[in-house]
């Protein structure tokens, strides 16, 4: 007997051959730092060490002449200046303090590539929702030739954007397609808000079959039993889309709209060929994507001080977005606990 009460000590007393081993125990997860170090090097050298050189560079002048002296200066320490100059001491200077930006200071380049990247990713996104959630619950139904149609959907999704740029610019060519059906004379490129509705037919008829796979994939993991319960009690299609649809396919739903989000405020590519980022006056369509290539040619400090403002909004934007709607997403996948239990 005292024997075998002595055994339960000794094992006690005797190390675990996995603790000592600590974090080089892979078994035990402890090796997860060695594994994930190679691929935290990549993302250092790719997106930290251009995102650290472009702050630094902002901070720098940008080589050229001099307007008060007429002489070629080499740059140096520039401070807050090229942000200022984005943002606030071109439009005080040139406006007479009254504060507004006119056309052709960085200042009026600035706020009106602003306006139009949020106007667009407002927009699109918004439309996208709404076309996204329909053709979600058209594919989540069960009838012949499903899979085909979902297959038919990624066709926008699959081709490259410079492509869907140069086919929507055929579309609303003077003499394209869109004139011809509608039967008018627009210059669809040409006019300021044309252009910009050019833009987003572009980009939504592009991209709404994404937000519509990520919302069928929701749309999936909802029991079939809370419907059948619904009409068990009397409720009308209306109401079980409202109460049990949208709350339950709330998350997938909330994903989507932040990858569109993000996406959008980073729009360059699609604009830049479809419209050239003018119509109108010449800068109805332009983003800040657009115009940090376009400062690019004046000078990489200062395009790089309005790609650090760019970087610094859309991470204001995610963060926002994020922290917002986390909480939600946190509730209703508790409350879905609650309604399985």
């Amino acid at each position: 007997m005292a024997q075998a009460e002595a055994a339960p000590e000794t094992q006690a007393k005797t190390p675990n051959k996995r603790q000592k081993k600590g974090m080089f125990d892979v078994s035990e997860g402890g090796g997860a730092p060695l594994l994930i170090a190679p691929t935290l090097i990549l993302l250092a050298i790719v997106i930290g060490y251009p995102v650290v050189k472009a702050v630094v560079m902002s901070f720098q002048k940008d080589p050229g002449l001099d307007k008060a002296t007429q002489q070629f200066v080499q740059g140096g320490f520039a401070g807050f200046s090229n942000y200022t100059h984005w943002l606030l001491e071109r439009c005080s200077q040139v406006g007479g303090g009254t504060g507004k930006c006119p056309q052709g200071t960085l200042g009026a380049e600035f706020w009106t590539a602003m306006g139009n990247t949020v106007m667009f990713t407002v927009i699109s996104v918004s439309i996208e929702v709404v076309l996204g959630m329909w053709f979600a619950m058209i594919m989540h139904r069960k009838f012949k030739g499903r899979g085909l149609l979902r297959a038919a959907v990624l066709i926008p999704w699959a081709i490259p954007t410079a492509v869907t740029a140069k086919l929507f610019f055929f579309i609303f060519a003077f003499a394209g397609v869109a004139n011809s059906l509608l039967h008018t004379s627009i210059l669809w490129t040409g006019d300021a808000w044309p252009a910009r509705w050019a833009v987003i037919s572009a980009d939504v008829w592009k991209t709404t079959p994404f937000m519509a796979l990520l919302i069928l994939a929701g749309l999936q993991v909802i029991p079939e039993d809370v419907y059948e319960a619904a009409r068990v009690d009397g409720a009308t299609k209306f109401q079980q889309f409202v109460q049990i649809t949208l709350p339950l396919v709330k998350p997938a739903l909330m994903v989507a709209i932040l990858f569109r989000t993000l996406d959008v405020l980073r729009i360059f590519d699609l604009p830049f060929i479809l419209t050239g980022g003018g119509g109108g006056k010449g800068d109805a369509t332009t983003t800040l994507s657009i115009l940090v290539i376009q400062q690019i040619r004046q000078g990489f400090n200062s395009a790089a001080a309005l790609s650090t403002i760019t970087f610094i909004f859309i991470f204001l934007v995610a963060y926002v977005f994020v922290r917002f709607l986390g909480a939600n997403v946190q509730q209703t996948q508790d409350d879905q606990r609650k309604a399985a239990r």
